[in-house]
């Protein structure tokens, strides 16, 4: 006798049935929702960096990946980098768009919504005269984000609004950003 294994339920191309798995294990297992990210960065020259995204600890163990990720980071030219990769703080712009993005689409889906395209652009505003330390009166970092979602979806327009509170409402990023997250530094010689 010949069975078929029963596929899984995609909305958005995210296996809600996995999802529901995951939620029912986390709330039977609640340690096992605890992760911890990693980062490895080394320093090339002048304003070039690269870092090395490679194991996780998240569902009780430590992760490993297929291969490493390589993320480079440098400074435009009028910032006297060499405009070999994007800088931090656009980097930054990329992991928020990103991360509101997966937020809205993978909630979205738990709640049975089809989403068929979704865009956005992020602006964000800096004065140098922080970084720079010319006026102690200027935030060195960002002073302010613009994020415009354009989605498509059959939905109405207050549904459309409640999908783009879906991402804001449950990213990890958006949740550091706008209610800040403490940060230790340590430091010991090479």
């Amino acid at each position: 006798m010949v069975t078929t294994q029963e596929l899984p339920t995609l909305i958005n191309g995210v296996n809600v049935d996995g999802l529901s798995s995951t939620v029912t294990a986390i709330k039977a297992t609640p340690a096992i929702a605890k992760f911890t990210f990693r980062i490895q960065n080394e320093w090339v020259g002048a304003s070039q960096n690269r870092s090395t995204v490679d194991t996780f600890y998240g569902a009780g163990q430590t992760q490993d990946r297929a291969r490493p990720f390589v993320l480079e980071a440098d400074e435009p030219p009028v910032l006297l980098g060499k405009d070999e990769a994007a800088n931090p703080v656009e980097h930054l712009l990329h992991a928020l768009a990103a991360c509101l993005t997966t937020s809205m689409v993978y909630h979205a889906a738990a709640r049975g919504i089809q989403i068929e395209a979704v865009e956005s652009s992020l602006e964000g505003d800096i004065d140098l005269h922080g970084f720079l330390d010319l006026d102690p009166k200027v935030r060195k970092g960002y002073q302010g984000i613009r994020v415009t979602f354009k989605i498509k979806a059959g939905v109405t327009d207050e549904q459309l609004q409640e999908i783009t509170q879906l991402g804001t409402g449950h990213s990890p990023v958006f949740d550091s950003l706008t209610c800040g997250v403490p940060v230790s530094v340590a430091t010991e010689r090479i």
